[in-house]
């Protein structure tokens, strides 16, 4: 009995257990958890994590070419009938066969590259392959920082304008309320009360699809840090801070720690060691071989009884396998020859891409001054449609203003505020390009 009174007893805090492991709570993530949590979890870095393991089984591949080479061999050969061959005994042919009806052998063969220099360039080639794997799975982690930063900052623009919104509506529905009243006491138009009913369905629908897209932003964000779409996440308000000063400019940007120019390098080296390979097919080869064979025969199939009629012998050799080329069909050099426009483009592509990083570069000094003027004429006109606002509303409540008048104001104000928010949203990402034009884009973690 008093068992079964402290199992009851138990009972409620069990239930209470049960629903508090039941209950999904919004994980909140800052931009640097954010991005810490999609470097580790992104597929992509995944894949290009996986690419450098590939490509470090790739430099064991083509260093077993320079290893020995061991192979075994068994086989077994029945003959139903035996062959002959014709033989001059004294004037006088005479058939002989040769051979028994069942034969077996077994052995060994080993070969071992002594002089190859297709196999040598590959062994350089396949290690710089490693290097290009790793700068590959670098980018890769860069290119979802710079995306996750974007969507992070569009999901907090979003709600922020979302908060214009909210408190619109509000203020809103305190003017309808104004001049429902003043309507039922004979003081206003039924127009009137119809255009703020206009005016509050347009925000509160406004407010809907302001709701919908930041779901949407959410999802993308998370699909980018490479979370579960399902999870709940929460972004503190204070990472859209306000800005007030531009970041340090340099006259030039330096190249040299952008991850983009090592692979373009890095692809420069691989495309010379293949143009070297080829060349290398002009060089003779010199392989050591070596072999031994163990074969039996016998007139039946008795090789595995105890006492086996058949006879057995081995033989072994060793030796060197010199191989020269001479003449392939101009194969060769057509190979250099496309190996040679490989370079040359490739050659191209880093210049077009120094352009075009220099071109980033500047664009987003550019971008970052005029996101600055325009947060600051913004900021500073926001606060003047606020007070233009507040003044119209005063005015109107007096009499001494129209509704038309108060409902301009009012969205001049929702247009000054989104404008405040926008400019800050441009200042961030082109914050973001700047950071990564200068090869620091990891600094964000």
């Amino acid at each position: 009995m008093n068992r079964l009174i402290k199992q009851m007893k138990m009972l409620p805090v069990l239930l209470l257990g049960l629903l508090l492991s039941n209950t999904v709570s919004a994980q909140t993530f800052t931009l640097k958890e954010a991005l810490n949590y999609a470097v580790q979890n992104s597929v992509n870095t995944r894949k290009a994590k996986l690419d450098i393991d590939g490509g470090r089984y790739k430099t064991q591949e083509v260093r077993a070419q320079a290893l020995p080479q061991i192979t075994g061999n068994a086989g077994l050969t029945y003959n139903p009938i035996i062959g002959q061959q014709v033989v001059d005994f004294g004037g006088e042919l005479q058939t002989l066969k040769f051979g028994q009806k069942w034969n077996s052998s077994a052995g060994v063969q080993l070969s071992q590259q002594i002089f190859n220099k297709q196999v040598f360039t590959g062994l350089q080639a396949a290690k710089s392959s490693e290097a290009y794997y790793s700068l590959v799975s670098q980018l890769t982690e860069e290119q979802i920082i710079e995306l996750v930063a974007n969507n992070y900052y569009q999901v907090l623009v979003n709600r922020q304008q979302l908060n214009v919104i909210e408190t619109n509506i509000k203020n809103v529905g305190v003017i309808e309320k104004i001049i429902s009243n003043q309507y039922e006491n004979g003081l206003a138009k039924k127009i009137d009360v119809d255009r703020i009913t206009v005016r509050l369905t347009n925000l509160q629908t406004q407010r809907e699809q302001t709701l919908n897209a930041i779901t949407q932003l959410e999802n993308q964000l998370k699909f980018s840090m490479g979370m579960p779409v399902s999870n709940e996440i929460t972004l503190p308000k204070t990472e859209l801070t306000e800005v007030t000063q531009l970041p340090h400019f340099s006259d030039t940007v330096s190249l040299d720690n952008r991850t983009e120019i090592k692979i373009l390098d890095t692809q420069d080296k691989l495309l010379s060691l293949q143009r070297k390979a080829y060349v290398s097919e002009y060089f003779p080869t010199l392989a050591l071989t070596g072999n031994y064979t163990y074969s039996s025969q016998a007139a039946g199939f008795d090789f595995l009884t105890s006492n086996p009629k058949s006879i057995g012998f081995d033989a072994s050799a060793i030796g060197l396998t010199l191989k020269v080329p001479i003449f392939n069909g101009f194969l060769t050099r057509s190979k250099i020859r496309q190996a040679d426009v490989d370079i040359k483009k490739a050659r191209e592509d880093r210049r077009e891409s120094t352009n075009s990083l220099n071109m980033a570069y500047e664009n987003a000094k550019i971008e970052l001054r005029n996101s600055l003027n325009t947060i600051n004429l913004q900021q500073k006109n926001a606060e003047l449609a606020d007070e233009i606002y507040r003044s119209t509303q005063n005015n109107y409540n007096n009499g001494l203003a129209t509704l038309t008048d108060l409902l301009d104001t009012e969205s001049a104000l929702t247009e000054a505020q989104n404008s405040y928010t926008q400019a800050l949203l441009n200042y961030k990402i082109a914050e973001i390009q700047l950071i990564k034009s200068n090869g620091n884009i990891k600094s964000l973690l």
